[in-house]
C-alpha cells in the first residue's frame, strides 16, 4: 500500500513567533531589511512566467527572506526602485542566504536588478556534505526542496498552480503563503543540515557549498569561479546500464 500523504508545510506551525511582513514599497522594505542583522536567511524568488514560447523572461518580481522570527515578501515589481538596504542585506558576507539550486535566482537577481550576493548556500550540496550517507548520485545533481522537507521535516511542502501565478499583481492569501513557506522551509533546513554538517569527519568546508555571485559570475570568497564540487563526496556506484531492447524480426512482407 502506498505511505499515507504527510501533513502539510506550515511557517505558522514551525515558528511560533514568525512575522509575515508583505512590502511594497521601498522605504519600508528598507526600514525592515535594516532589522535584519544576523543570519542565516531563506532565500528564494519569484517572477511571473511567460505565457508564450520565445518571449524574454520576465524580471525578479518578489525577493523572499525568511529567518525564525520574520518572512519578509518584498514585491520589487510594485517599488519605484531597488531598495537600498536589501541590496546591502544580500551582499553582506556575514549572512548567509540559503536555498535550493539557487545559482540560477542568484544570477537573474543580478542580471535584472544588478545585485551582487554573498555567502549563498546550495542546500542540495549541503545536503550532499552533510548526509552522504543518504544522498549519492553526481554532486552538482540538485535535490529539490520538497524533497529535503519531506526526508529531513517528514512534511509536504505544498506546490501546486500557486508557483505559476502572476506575481506582478497584489499577492493573495494563497500566493503570499506559497511564498513564505518556501523561505522559511530553506531556513529550517539549512539549520538542520548544517548542525549534521558539523559531526561529519572530515568536516565539509563552507567552500564546498558556498558561493559568491560578482557581476553576475559564480565565485568562491577569492573572487576565483566556483563550481559545485566535493572531495570527500561518495557518489556511489554508477547507476547499472540500460538494457537494448531486443528488436523484433519483421515478419516476412512486413513494412519497415
Amino acid at each position: 500500500p502506498a505511505p499515507p500523504p504527510l501533513p502539510p508545510y506550515s511557517w505558522q506551525e514551525k515558528s511560533d513567533n514568525c512575522r509575515l511582513l508583505y512590502i511594497r514599497d521601498h522605504e519600508q522594505a528598507d526600514l525592515e531589511c535594516s532589522r535584519v542583522t544576523k543570519g542565516p536567511l531563506g532565500f528564494d524568488l519569484e517572477w511571473k512566467p511567460t505565457y508564450v514560447t520565445g518571449e524574454p523572461e520576465n524580471k525578479v518580481a518578489v525577493v523572499q527572506l525568511a529567518n525564525a522570527d520574520r518572512i519578509l515578501l518584498l514585491q520589487i515589481s510594485a517599488m519605484s526602485k531597488f531598495p537600498d538596504k536589501l541590496r546591502d542585506l544580500l551582499g553582506n558576507p556575514d549572512i548567509v542566504k540559503a536555498g535550493v539550486g539557487i545559482q540560477y535566482d542568484c544570477k537573474k537577481l543580478y542580471q535584472d536588478h544588478g545585485v551582487c550576493l554573498r555567502n549563498c548556500v546550495d542546500l542540495s550540496c549541503l545536503a550532499r556534505s552533510a548526509d552522504n550517507a543518504r544522498w549519492k548520485g553526481k554532486y552538482s545533481q540538485p535535490i529539490g526542496l520538497a524533497r529535503l522537507v519531506a526526508v529531513y521535516e517528514e512534511l509536504e511542502l505544498p506546490k501546486g498552480r500557486v508557483q505559476r501565478s502572476n506575481w506582478e499583481r497584489p499577492l493573495n492569501v494563497k500566493q503570499q503563503d506559497y511564498a513564505a513557506n518556501d523561505a522559511h522551509s530553506g531556513f529550517i533546513i539549512y539549520t538542520k543540515l548544517i548542525a549534521m554538517a558539523e559531526l561529519v569527519q572530515p568536516k565539509p568546508l563552507p567552500l564546498y557549498y558556498t558561493f559568491d555571485v560578482s557581476e553576475g559570475l559564480l565565485v568562491d570568497t577569492s573572487g576565483q569561479p566556483w563550481s559545485p564540487m566535493n572531495p570527500n563526496y561518495d557518489p556511489g556506484p554508477p547507476p547499472p546500464p540500460k538494457e537494448k531492447k531486443e528488436r523484433k524480426p519483421r515478419a516476412e512482407g512486413e513494412q519497415a
